[in-house]
């Protein structure tokens, strides 16, 4: 794949002024990522700020007892805050981030960054609102998981799966670890609502019978 300006594929990139694209682009190198590669993990100090031009990237986090929750998605055009905030503070990751598709990074590294955000006051402005942004994502994460019912929570994220689809492919330990909780929680509900004929289960899918049905209850919290 050829890029010639990947600021273009980033609307914040894309509405700053020319000369500091110019300069971004640059600084900047494109690398591709195989599915499945892990791109960081806890105790490595990111010493680049990466663009997400194509793929998916999931972020989570495992806590001592085993027991992991996925803390958001990356997606195409979007960067990632944890390595923002990691890489501003100088500190190691307490999470991890595995490529969910084959992905295309642009990686900008620290110095360039550094010059960037003294010296242009509207690529530090599209830094700190994009990570404001994703900073509100997260503590709705904490949010759901604090007080919001699961039926809830696995409703929104079954749909948020299968947006589009008519199955997902997931094991109950998935969905358990996208949830932050345990497989036996979410055994539990997804057989509640096979009998209510939302889903038919199967080794490793689940099938929609009744996305409307899914929608009411994730919206009845």
């Amino acid at each position: 794949m050829t890029i010639l300006d990947w600021t273009e594929r980033f609307k914040g990139t894309a509405a700053l002024p020319l000369d500091v694209r110019k300069r971004l682009n640059k600084s900047a190198r494109i690398i591709h990522i195989k599915k499945g590669s892990l791109l960081f993990g806890p105790m490595n100090i990111p010493d680049s700020l990466f663009f997400l031009y194509d793929g998916r990237i999931r972020i989570s986090q495992t806590s001592d007892a085993g027991r992991e929750i996925v803390l958001y998605r990356v997606d195409a055009g979007e960067s990632c805050v944890l390595t923002t905030a990691c890489m501003m503070a100088e500190e190691a990751y307490n999470a991890e981030g595995v490529a969910e598709t084959d992905v295309t990074v642009v990686v900008l590294p620290k110095p360039a960054f550094d010059r960037l955000s003294a010296e242009e006051d509207a690529f530090r402005s599209f830094v700190f609102a994009a990570y404001s942004r994703r900073l509100i994502d997260m503590l709705r994460v904490v949010d759901d998981v604090a007080f919001n019912r699961i039926d809830v929570r696995l409703a929104e994220r079954l749909l948020m799966l299968g947006d589009g689809l008519k199955e997902v492919r997931a094991t109950h330990q998935d969905l358990a670890s996208e949830l932050g909780t345990a497989r036996e929680v979410i055994s539990r509900v997804l057989n509640d609502f096979q009998k209510r004929e939302l889903i038919e289960q199967s080794r490793g899918l689940i099938t929609f019978k009744d996305k409307a049905g899914l929608g009411a209850i994730s919206h009845s919290a």
